[in-house]
């Protein structure tokens, strides 16, 4: 269980001298889940602090400005200058099954009788007609007594679809036997010795450079990258094994589901995964295809 916030990418994590993503890589008792490209993120539930249910998104856990939807007149207030939004809200608002947990999930669409959607990036076209209402794919429930300070699980267990919801949980297995990269992870823990660690400043700067490159299609130079964030090449050095670890990773994952994914017609795989195991949450994601795509296209929700 973790603290609300966003999901990293593992080899980020190291930049700061946390290396516990080197024994989350080969950890046998593992959950794995898909991450799937959906859009606008979605929270709803109950309110622990007064009883109320409510639909929202991301803007539930806001320290300030707390965007809670308790009605259509909730939705118009906070989300009327983004129609698209507000019309997915009120939808959510009618639909979604009453229940005292908070959840998060991915909306991917308006169902009706349309098997194809596209809600970013990535189309998905689903083995039959959806004839719900509407298609989300849950992913993460909260416990807490405040929403800001709520905590993170992964949900481990199916969600049952009603007449109105599609509740979307494909199916992923991941191989338990990883021993090839535990030998990688003990090397990259006796190259970690070698490097100078930065701080979360820096270590934001830095990502923000190699964000920069995945964007732009540049290779991550570790001699550039160092230079233009004065750090150490060492750590730079150490992001690009971590990040090969990762990328080893997909080898040892399956899908199991019959959702086609295509992005601009081409036949792709889904966005990532996540992977959760008692050294941390971390997303799994080819960040040269996903990752540049989304930077670069515009968001259409």
């Amino acid at each position: 269980m973790t603290q609300n916030k966003h999901i990293e990418h593992p080899e980020d994590t190291i930049l700061t001298g946390d290396l516990s993503v080197l024994d989350w890589f080969s950890e046998v008792d593992s959950f794995i889940s898909v991450k799937m490209d959906g859009a606008p993120a979605l929270v709803w539930g109950t309110n622990p602090e007064n009883g109320k249910f409510f639909v929202s998104t991301k803007a539930a856990f806001n320290k300030q400005k707390i965007r809670l939807c308790y009605n259509r007149e909730d939705i118009f207030t906070h989300f009327g200058h983004q129609p698209n939004v507000a019309q997915i809200l009120i939808y959510c608002l009618d639909f979604l099954p009453r229940t005292q947990q908070v959840y998060q999930g991915d909306w991917i669409g308006y169902g009706g009788g349309m098997d194809t959607f596209k809600p970013q990036l990535i189309t998905y076209k689903f083995p039959a007609p959806v004839r719900q209402d509407i298609i989300i794919c849950p992913h993460t429930y909260y416990t807490g007594d405040k929403l800001p300070e709520m905590v993170a699980h992964p949900i481990t267990s199916k969600f049952v679809s009603t007449k109105h919801v599609l509740f979307v949980q494909p199916n992923v297995s991941l191989n338990p036997y990883r021993e090839d990269l535990e030998d990688v992870c003990k090397f990259a823990k006796q190259m970690s010795t070698l490097c100078e660690f930065v701080s979360d400043k820096k270590a934001g700067q830095i990502k923000k450079e190699i964000n920069n490159c995945i964007r732009e299609q540049r290779v991550i130079c570790e001699n550039q990258i160092a230079e233009k964030c004065d750090c150490d090449k060492n750590l730079i050095r150490l992001w690009r094994l971590v990040k090969s670890i990762k990328d080893d990773l997909f080898l040892f994952i399956h899908d199991e589901d019959e959702i086609e994914c295509s992005i601009n017609g081409e036949d792709s795989f889904h966005e990532g995964y996540v992977i959760h195991n008692k050294f941390g949450s971390y997303k799994v994601v080819d960040r040269e295809v996903f990752s540049h795509h989304n930077f670069v296209t515009p968001k259409n929700w």
